[in-house]
């Protein structure tokens, strides 16, 4: 079999090594030539890859990858992995999905199958991919070619999350298109999770991340009224979590980050809309999260005031650029929105993170683009009148921190296990 998988991101390159590790010949079809270079000469630009992983595949012939989209003519199936944003007015941006769709059509042939793995709302492969291919391509969705949606379920960062071990939901446009869609996962998945429709696996995957902002909230309103109570947040949830049953830990933050848990709720609230219906616990989640940020700046500021320092003019140190731990991904990411705020309040703002050691341009903070890492010594840490951890990275020394910085603001629980002079670490 060989098939094409367009987007070598967090999602579109993990795919495109487990099917040609399945004996699957793959292009790997991307616009950013700079990828396509990297792959082709078996170098990695995502951390948690490694070169080898990539060079011990080209090797076999199996991997390739291209920005000639007309390949596609000559693939059995096409998986399409790219972004889907927000836009500034906090609407669904399926314009990478649509783009993607019209590259695709010319080159469409009889029998090929198509199938979407970009987060979205129920509709997006029935409706929307669906007509860009029919009008492109002159054929029939369902009669002449299969189309099928099945949510990717990437975790970076967690090594005992394996892109062949982790159960796949597929639905089809029709009862050939599923029956097909399976089939080829079944050369890189063990455990295929089959749907009646495509919007139903849209549904799901939209269910998941939603299940996770709206826990997340409630521990982050918990955090906020415990501490007021003088409660520690941490210690309540992992007394809670050695209850068997009925409860699961989710853990407070700065704020949300990554491309799924800030973006992928807010499609279902523009979605339902359409249907006149409300999502209040998704908006009133998405609330309580946004403000995070916020209420870790205060925090910063009465730990200052502790000090008899005020944020303005302040040298602040946020430790922890990625969204999650242990990645170097950035995308949306909290750490972005505490340095703008704490540069509004005239507050001198540096990072360090082990994993970003140079900010990339993003779409909504291309100001801090070309930023460097802190250098990470007693004396650059000590010179900072706050350091804010915002990511918790297993690669930081947290004995040092304690150790070298004047005032540390917690985030993470990340000094639970330190030792620390009285009134040197804040919870936030």
């Amino acid at each position: 079999m060989k098939i094409a998988i367009v987007g070598l991101g967090y999602v579109g390159l993990p795919l495109c090594l487990q099917f040609a590790e399945g004996g699957v010949e793959v292009i790997g079809l991307d616009i950013d030539p700079n990828k396509v270079q990297a792959i082709n000469s078996g170098r990695s630009y995502i951390q948690h890859i490694e070169s080898e992983a990539i060079q011990k595949i080209v090797a076999t012939g199996r991997l390739m990858a291209s920005s000639d989209f007309s390949m596609v003519e000559a693939v059995e199936a096409v998986v399409i992995c790219v972004p889907t944003p927000l836009n500034k007015n906090r609407e669904p941006d399926i314009s990478y999905i649509v783009k993607t769709g019209k590259s695709i059509a010319p080159y469409l042939q009889r029998g090929t199958l198509v199938v979407l793995e970009s987060t979205t709302y129920p509709g997006t492969t029935d409706v929307d991919l669906r007509a860009v291919l029919e009008s492109g391509s002159g054929l029939k969705a369902g009669t002449d070619f299969h189309l099928a949606f099945s949510p990717e379920r990437e975790d970076p960062g967690n090594p005992d999350s394996k892109v062949a071990q982790i159960p796949k939901v597929i639905g089809g446009f029709s009862p050939a298109c599923l029956e097909k869609a399976q089939a080829l996962y079944r050369k890189a998945i063990k455990v295929l999770v089959p749907v009646s429709t495509c919007r139903v696996a849209e549904a799901t995957k939209l269910l998941e991340n939603i299940f996770r902002s709206v826990n997340i909230a409630l521990v982050n309103e918990l955090k906020v009224v415990y501490a007021a109570m003088g409660i520690d947040v941490w210690e309540v949830i992992n007394a809670a979590k050695t209850k068997p049953f009925g409860f699961m830990p989710f853990y407070p933050g700065p704020g949300l980050g990554g491309h799924c848990i800030p973006i992928d709720p807010f499609y279902l609230t523009w979605k339902a809309r359409e249907y006149s219906q409300n999502t209040r616990f998704i908006e009133l989640a998405g609330e309580i999260n946004t403000a995070m940020p916020q209420y870790v700046v205060s925090r910063v500021t009465e730990a200052l005031n502790s000090r008899r320092k005020a944020v303005n003019g302040s040298r602040v140190l946020v430790l922890g650029l990625a969204y999650k731990a242990n990645v170097d991904d950035d995308r949306e990411s909290p750490s972005f929105h505490l340095m703008d705020l704490l540069e509004q309040q005239g507050a001198e703002v540096a990072y360090h993170d082990p994993h970003v050691p140079v900010i990339k341009p993003t779409r909504e903070h291309p100001h801090w683009a070309g930023t460097a890492s802190v250098t990470w010594n007693q004396e650059n840490i000590a010179s900072f009148d706050a350091v804010l951890i915002s990511t918790a990275h297993q690669a930081v020394n947290y004995q040092e921190l304690a150790d070298w910085a004047q005032c540390i603001v917690d985030t993470r629980n990340a000094m639970v296990a330190t030792r620390f002079e009285s009134g040197k670490v804040w919870k936030a």
